[in-house]
């Protein structure tokens, strides 16, 4: 009886501790999302502001000469 309720206590230290890795795993890999959701924001915002230019750069440019 006695070395049942020790191999109970060691599973349960065993799950505790793979318990705190998991959410260390999780609690990185959220911070890495929210990392790249911020890159990936200011890259949306860097392509958006490039188009813009581009479309006010092709309404400046005066006609081909064969019109």
């Amino acid at each position: 009886m006695n070395d049942d309720i020790v191999d109970l206590q060691t599973r349960l230290a065993f799950q505790d501790s793979l318990l705190d890795e998991l959410n260390e795993v999780v609690t990185n890999q959220q911070k890495q999302i929210d990392r790249l959701e911020t890159l990936i924001a200011g890259l949306k915002a860097q392509i958006e502001s490039m188009h813009q230019t581009q479309m006010m750069r092709q309404s400046d440019e005066p006609p081909p000469p064969h019109y």
